[in-house]
């Protein structure tokens, strides 16, 4: 454990962020998974609205560097393309 003043405010500012994280890739994955479950289901406008909310939170992730803005980006893709196959 931390022994001086700003090792200790480190300590409580990571653990802080820690929990944003958490709960941002947590929001993230969510939103993916409603794509894939509007994809599964063939219902084409709620794959679009599911589309569109889950390319926000992955482009959000990767700007704040949760996960990498290439896999973001590479989701985004992939997202996009399973909308497409069932228009």
């Amino acid at each position: 454990m931390a022994n001086h003043a700003s090792a200790m405010k480190r300590a409580r500012q990571d653990e802080k962020k820690r929990l944003q994280n958490r709960d941002q890739k947590s929001a993230m994955r969510t939103e993916i998974k409603k794509v894939l479950t509007a994809v599964e289901t063939g219902d084409k406008e709620a794959a679009a609205v599911a589309l569109k909310s889950a390319t926000s939170e992955l482009d959000r992730a990767g700007r704040k560097n949760q996960i990498h803005a290439r896999q973001a980006s590479r989701r985004v893709s992939r997202l996009n393309a399973k909308v497409k196959a069932i228009s």
